[in-house]
């Protein structure tokens, strides 16, 4: 039986983990790391380094996506003051998977999701219904998941701690930085 493939969006190895555990097993995987809005450029290597320590463990195929925070930043202009969670991390999801989309389309993929709905953190219903949006829009099938379910984000918390994996202390952007870092 052949599987689908999918195109999984990861913000980063962490989050990964759980999905990639729960997904590999269903579907011909493949993580594609694009995160133009993570803060500074160091922090984006780090953090793709870490995803592909996560998809050689797993044995799973690996993209990188193109690193332009200035593209990232001109698609958000005006909602730099925007609170955490609030209309920017909307048009950030929006920005990132319509990147996912056009991939999987480009690339021959069946389905397309990602792992921003493993954090606590993000608002799964957004998430999903951006995807969903997505989906109608370049007729690309999105997986409407919510990895939190049965304790995803305390198995990528020990997934993360068995790999000694690096797990960063905000979201990503120039705006998500909290003052203690």
């Amino acid at each position: 039986m052949n599987k689908q493939k999918l195109l999984l969006h990861s913000c980063c190895g962490p989050c990964s983990t759980v999905c990639i555990e729960r997904l590999k097993e269903n579907f011909d995987l493949t993580v594609f790391y694009y995160n133009p809005n993570i803060y500074p450029e160091e922090e984006y290597i780090k953090r793709k380094e870490y995803q592909k320590k996560v998809c050689e463990f797993f044995n799973i195929s690996f993209i990188d996506g193109d690193y332009d925070e200035k593209k990232w930043l001109d698609f958000i202009k005006g909602l730099e003051g925007e609170k955490e969670g609030g209309a920017r991390c909307e048009k950030c999801f929006y920005f990132r998977l319509n990147e996912t989309a056009l991939k999987a389309k480009e690339g021959g993929f069946d389905i397309f999701g990602t792992t921003l709905t493993v954090s606590p953190h993000k608002s799964t219903l957004i998430i999903n219904k951006v995807g969903k949006e997505i989906e109608e829009k370049y007729g690309i099938m999105y997986l409407e998941e919510s990895f939190k379910k049965k304790d995803g984000y305390l198995r990528s918390i020990n997934l993360s701690k068995e790999l000694s994996l690096y797990r960063q202390n905000y979201c990503g952007c120039r705006f998500s930085i909290r003052s203690e870092n």
